[in-house]
Protein backbone atom coordinates (compact mmCIF):
# COMPACT_ATOMS: atom_id res chain seq x y z
CA UNK A 1 0.00 0.00 0.00
CA UNK A 2 3.08 2.26 1.16
CA UNK A 3 6.33 2.61 -1.13
CA UNK A 4 9.35 4.34 -0.30
CA UNK A 5 11.93 4.33 -3.04
CA UNK A 6 15.35 5.95 -1.97
CA UNK A 7 17.96 7.26 -3.80
CA UNK A 8 21.68 9.01 -4.03
CA UNK A 9 23.61 6.63 -2.46
CA UNK A 10 27.09 6.33 -4.14
CA UNK A 11 31.58 6.83 -3.93
CA UNK A 12 32.37 9.71 -2.06
CA UNK A 13 35.93 10.58 -0.83
CA UNK A 14 36.43 11.29 3.16
CA UNK A 15 35.15 15.35 3.25
CA UNK A 16 32.72 14.86 0.40
CA UNK A 17 29.13 15.12 0.66
CA UNK A 18 26.36 13.11 -0.89
CA UNK A 19 22.44 13.71 -0.87
CA UNK A 20 20.23 11.25 -0.39
CA UNK A 21 15.94 11.42 -1.37
CA UNK A 22 13.26 9.08 0.03
CA UNK A 23 10.11 8.93 -1.80
CA UNK A 24 6.71 7.78 -0.48
CA UNK A 25 3.91 6.49 -2.83
CA UNK A 26 0.62 4.52 -1.99
CA UNK A 27 -2.49 5.06 -0.61
CA UNK A 28 -1.60 7.81 1.78
CA UNK A 29 -3.73 9.61 3.58
CA UNK A 30 -1.33 11.62 5.89
CA UNK A 31 2.84 11.06 6.26
CA UNK A 32 3.91 11.20 10.30
CA UNK A 33 7.20 11.09 11.23
CA UNK A 34 10.01 10.28 8.43
CA UNK A 35 13.61 9.45 9.28
CA UNK A 36 16.84 7.89 7.87
CA UNK A 37 18.62 4.64 9.84
CA UNK A 38 21.83 3.10 8.54
CA UNK A 39 23.63 -0.47 8.99
CA UNK A 40 26.86 -1.02 8.86
CA UNK A 41 28.53 -4.38 8.12
CA UNK A 42 28.52 -6.23 11.49
CA UNK A 43 26.73 -3.71 12.94
CA UNK A 44 22.90 -3.06 14.13
CA UNK A 45 20.94 -0.72 12.23
CA UNK A 46 21.05 2.69 13.88
CA UNK A 47 19.11 6.16 14.03
CA UNK A 48 20.56 8.49 11.80
CA UNK A 49 18.13 11.55 11.38
CA UNK A 50 14.36 12.18 11.99
CA UNK A 51 11.90 14.61 11.09
CA UNK A 52 8.22 15.34 12.39
CA UNK A 53 5.65 15.72 10.21
CA UNK A 54 5.96 19.95 11.74
CA UNK A 55 9.10 20.01 10.69
CA UNK A 56 11.26 19.14 14.52
CA UNK A 57 14.42 17.33 14.05
CA UNK A 58 16.48 15.02 16.01
CA UNK A 59 20.09 14.14 15.11
CA UNK A 60 22.23 11.16 16.12
CA UNK A 61 25.51 12.89 17.81
CA UNK A 62 27.75 11.38 15.80
CA UNK A 63 26.05 13.21 12.99
CA UNK A 64 25.01 16.34 14.38
CA UNK A 65 26.63 19.28 12.11
CA UNK A 66 26.90 17.66 9.32
CA UNK A 67 24.03 16.15 8.46
CA UNK A 68 20.37 18.15 7.69
CA UNK A 69 17.06 16.01 7.50
CA UNK A 70 14.77 17.81 5.70
CA UNK A 71 10.99 16.85 4.03
CA UNK A 72 9.01 18.26 1.25
CA UNK A 73 5.37 17.24 2.64
CA UNK A 74 3.99 18.63 -1.07
CA UNK A 75 6.08 15.56 -2.62
CA UNK A 76 5.37 13.25 0.13
CA UNK A 77 9.73 13.25 0.40
CA UNK A 78 12.48 13.54 2.81
CA UNK A 79 15.73 13.97 2.02
CA UNK A 80 19.17 13.84 3.95
CA UNK A 81 22.02 15.94 3.18
CA UNK A 82 25.34 14.34 4.29
CA UNK A 83 28.54 16.86 4.53
CA UNK A 84 31.90 16.29 5.54
CA UNK A 85 31.78 12.63 5.13
CA UNK A 86 33.93 10.33 7.28
CA UNK A 87 34.85 6.53 6.44
CA UNK A 88 32.64 5.68 9.37
CA UNK A 89 29.53 7.11 7.86
CA UNK A 90 29.92 3.73 5.39
CA UNK A 91 26.77 2.26 5.63
CA UNK A 92 23.09 0.95 4.15
CA UNK A 93 20.98 3.64 4.65
CA UNK A 94 17.39 2.76 5.08
CA UNK A 95 14.58 5.45 4.43
CA UNK A 96 11.60 4.92 7.09
CA UNK A 97 7.95 6.74 7.51
CA UNK A 98 5.02 6.65 10.06
CA UNK A 99 2.17 6.34 7.38
CA UNK A 100 -1.80 6.87 7.40
CA UNK A 101 -3.29 4.94 4.68
CA UNK A 102 -6.50 4.83 2.81
CA UNK A 103 -7.67 1.23 2.89
CA UNK A 104 -11.20 0.40 1.90
CA UNK A 105 -11.88 -0.51 5.45
CA UNK A 106 -10.88 3.19 6.34
CA UNK A 107 -7.52 4.87 7.69
CA UNK A 108 -4.61 2.55 9.37
CA UNK A 109 -1.34 3.27 10.29
CA UNK A 110 1.46 1.63 8.60
CA UNK A 111 5.22 1.74 9.13
CA UNK A 112 7.29 1.60 6.17
CA UNK A 113 10.34 1.34 5.39
CA UNK A 114 12.93 1.74 1.50
CA UNK A 115 14.95 -0.58 0.53
CA UNK A 116 18.27 1.14 1.24
CA UNK A 117 20.92 2.72 -0.50
CA UNK A 118 24.66 1.68 0.37
CA UNK A 119 26.51 4.86 1.28
CA UNK A 120 30.33 4.44 0.67
CA UNK A 121 32.86 6.76 1.85
CA UNK A 122 36.65 6.12 0.90
CA UNK A 123 39.51 7.43 2.89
Amino acid sequence: QVQLVESGGGVVQAGGSLRLSCAASGSIFRINAMGWYRQAPGKQRETVATITSGGSTNYADSVKGRFTISRDNAKNTVYLQMNSLKPEDTAVYYCNAGVVVDTSVGYRSREAWGQGTLVTVSS
